[in-house]
């Protein structure tokens, strides 16, 4: 159990240097022009996914199914972040 708490910390460590990433990026750069708004869901988004990959891999036994999974996971976050920075389909969800 201590373990599995360790990895979870672990994981949501990652997932907030993640967010450090474009705040430092803000500081050197006028490419990076992010809002208030912007890193409360991308927080949010990361969060989701943090959580959701803990889950499988408490749930999961099976190494193969969790790999997949969790790839499945990682491929969905990476078509919704990038439906909300460029709105690569073009839908709704990301205002165009």
């Amino acid at each position: 159990m201590l373990t599995q708490n360790k990895r979870f910390l672990t994981i949501i460590l990652c997932l907030e240097a993640l967010l450090l990433i474009p705040l430092i990026a803000m500081q050197f750069t006028s490419e990076v022009n992010w809002s208030y708004t912007d890193f409360i869901v991308f927080g949010v988004l990361l969060l989701t996914v943090g959580v959701l990959a803990e889950y499988i891999l408490r749930i999961v036994k099976n190494q193969e199914r969790r790999i997949i999974l969790i790839a499945f996971l990682i491929l969905l976050f990476l078509l919704i972040w990038a439906e909300l920075g460029v709105g690569i389909f073009g839908t709704p969800f990301a205002g165009s």
